[in-house]
């Protein structure tokens, strides 16, 4: 998955306990077993028609006993059982398509407003008309995930499924309007339930549970965790490391932040943050200026789209002013997941339409081209394609000004409905961070190499004008950027023949 946060990335580490699921007998899969596939396709039309509840009138809504706990739990019971991907895609689907919203209800509701509206009306006539819309646009699966969430583990259980429903879009497995709706609604449902109020804040240290030691270092997905010494060192002096359980599962990461304390803004990750040398043991609080966020990781892809990172930065801003009160920069050191991607497809289209790359000016293009020593282009995409190219000094540095450039760009210039392409830039910017430094070979690592040509940017957080800048980028798509970033866009603008 893209990265969301200083690569906000998603890794299954805590799997909902489901129901056991039943083995299965030796033998073809189901879609070459066509008794068997029907058998299990009336089981699931049985299962929905029992399980799903229906929707009562509006006058009874209140009225209306909820459902046996038993129809809730059979639905999680045979959901727990289906041991393939498309099952339990096929199963959703169903679900999606076949008890979503009355459409005749909501027209029938919709001419009643608009009939009220053009008579003289008392505002409660009009406003109960209101109700009745809204109540007959909810879809009837809202109401079979509301009674699953009041089951023991019902919560943890639907946030599995809708990272099941999220796998199966992404693999083409389910589709359409009708998946995309319910996918919006759980996705409500749990931003509701995981909202701040129910989130603890806990922080994490070498004498936390070796369970959560674990499970951090499981979960890191940025920079991996290569030991327990190394582990060690990221809950050590110099650093904080903090994650955000839910009040029914506490200990439990949904989403782990690592802060570096150090004297400056880190330009470099190996060299000042994940370093072999452990730091001193024991603080000296006058040496810490800065708090660096260098990862954020959600450990639950059905969470997706839920604010915890955002949260969660907020939090741990506010506990580390209580810890320094002094303590007044905070930054990102941040990668930049798909710029390799977007520069190799950028190669390939200018080759195509132009015979040759116009990414650089004459003089890079002859000096680029005498290091390797062949066509630019098609050697340059095999060079980017790995970290070989790192190994050469006179390459790495002919590379560095268009790199630097053009990387700019890829995180100011280009965009996604308004807003910034990379991930995770949008995620700092929504969150009204300042595109403030763009950091030339800042990770030296096999991930770093092939994902971003080495490079990082800090995104910093100026305090007093968080607010103000996430508005605007969120109301009127501006992004706030340093000196040094702009000069740089502007350079590609100007060098770039685009």
């Amino acid at each position: 998955m893209r990265g969301l946060g200083p690569g906000l990335a998603v890794r299954r580490l805590l799997p909902l306990r489901l129901p056991p699921r039943p083995q299965r007998p030796p033998g073809p899969r189901l879609s070459s077993r066509p008794t068997v596939a029907g058998a299990l396709d009336r089981a699931m039309d049985e299962l929905l028609r029992r399980a799903v509840p229906a929707t009562p009138v509006y006058e009874l809504r209140e009225k209306t006993p909820a459902p046996a706990e038993g129809q809730c739990a059979d639905f999680v019971s045979f959901y727990g059982g289906l041991t393939e991907v498309a099952e339990r895609a096929e199963l959703l689907s169903r679900l999606a398509q076949g008890f979503g919203v009355d459409h005749g209800q909501v027209a029938e509701q919709s001419a009643g407003v608009l009939q009220l509206r053009e008579q003289p009306r008392e505002a409660a006539v009009l406003l109960q008309a209101e109700d009745r819309l809204r109540y007959a646009l909810v879809p009837r699966y809202r109401g079979l995930f509301h009674h699953i969430s009041k089951l023991d583990g019902g919560v943890r259980f639907l946030v599995q499924l809708r990272a099941d429903l999220i796998e199966a879009q992404a693999l083409k497995l389910v589709e359409g309007p009708h998946v995309r709706e319910m996918n919006g609604v759980l996705k409500g449902m749990l931003t509701e339930w995981f909202s701040s109020g129910f989130l603890n804040l806990e922080r994490v240290t070498w004498h936390s549970p070796c369970e959560v030691l674990q499970k951090i270092s499981e979960s890191e997905a940025v920079h991996p965790v290569k030991n327990w010494m190394d582990i060690k060192q990221r809950v050590g002096p110099y650093r904080r490391c903090y994650f955000f359980s839910h009040c029914s599962t506490p200990e439990e990461p949904l989403v782990v932040l690592h802060v570096a304390l150090t004297s400056d803004i880190s330009s470099n990750i190996q060299a000042s943050i994940v370093k072999e040398c452990p730091p001193a043991e024991t603080e000296e609080k006058n040496k810490i200026a800065a708090a660096i966020f260098y990862s954020i990781s959600l450990t639950q892809q059905g969470l997706q789209g839920v604010e915890l990172g955002t949260f969660l930065i907020k939090r741990v801003v506010k506990e580390l002013q209580k810890e320094f009160p002094h303590l007044g920069t905070f930054s990102s050191l941040s990668p930049i997941p798909g710029f390799t991607k977007w520069l190799l497809g950028l190669l390939n289209s200018q080759a195509k339409d132009h015979g040759r790359s116009e990414l650089f000016t004459d003089s890079e293009y002859k000096e680029i081209s005498a290091v390797t020593g062949g066509p630019l282009n098609e050697t340059l995409k095999a060079l980017l394609s790995s970290n070989e190219w790192v190994k050469s000094e006179k390459l790495a540095k002919a590379l560095q000004a268009p790199l630097m450039r053009l990387c700019a760009w890829y995180l100011y210039g280009e965009k996604h409905r308004g807003y910034a392409l990379n991930p995770v830039a949008n995620f700092h910017l929504q969150n009204g961070a300042v595109m403030w430094r763009i950091n030339w070979m800042a990770d030296l690592s096999f991930k770093g190499i092939t994902g971003s040509c080495g490079m990082m940017v800090n995104y910093r957080y100026f305090l007093e004008e968080t607010a103000t800048n996430s508005t605007s980028y969120l109301g009127s798509k501006n992004i706030k950027a340093s000196e040094q970033v702009l000069n740089l866009v502007a350079q590609f603008q100007k060098n770039s023949k685009l």
